[in-house]
């Protein structure tokens, strides 16, 4: 056995039966959103650990590139990356592989774009993809460990909470991931 951090966190599960009623605000004018096809293990990799890092993303660090890479090749998942200023300024990814419900997996901004108004038009963006995929619904799940603003942007763009449980996660040390000390256990 590998030594790990125990890290103890609250995950909320949501779910939205249907598109936002109201209309959505844009992304800023010098922001551009690509969908990737078929993107690198190393790109991947790069959005992933810029996004997640502050908020103990760590699941795909720790996941094999072969597995990860079988991940990414299927078409039922899509990764979209927010350009700013011609730099990424964030990613989400969909997971449509349990369709006709499509699960948002990871949505986050770089460090350097939060605080910058881009969250909520950007997860708005998301879901309006994740909702031309399918006809059931869209769902998400968010931690204590995720920044604090998730959970009330989610819930404000129209999320509904399903349920929360309590999970103690064993972070390999590998990954040198900083541990915020109010989540360890």
């Amino acid at each position: 056995m590998q030594p790990a951090s125990r890290v103890a966190v609250t995950v909320t599960f949501l779910r939205m039966e249907r598109p936002p009623a109201n209309p959505a605000v844009a992304l800023p004018p010098d922001t551009n959103l690509v969908r990737v096809t078929r993107p690198t293990i190393a790109f991947y990799r790069f959005l992933y650990d810029t996004v997640g890092a502050p908020h103990l993303w760590w699941l795909r660090r720790a996941m094999p590139d072969s597995a990860l890479e079988g991940i990414l090749q299927d078409p039922a998942v899509g990764i979209h990356v927010l350009y700013r200023g011609g730099e990424p300024a964030g990613f989400f990814e969909l997971d449509g592989r349990a369709r006709p419900d499509v699960n948002l997996s990871y949505f986050g901004l770089m460090p350097n774009a939060v605080g910058r108004g881009l969250g909520g038009p950007f997860l708005r963006a998301a879901v309006d993809q994740a909702f031309s995929m399918t006809t059931r619904g869209v769902t998400v799940n968010t931690c204590t460990a995720d920044h604090p603003r998730a959970l009330p942007t989610y819930l404000r763009t129209g999320f509904r909470p399903i349920r929360s449980v309590r999970e103690i996660w064993d972070v390999p040390t590998r990954l040198g991931m900083s541990i915020p000390d109010h989540l360890r256990v």
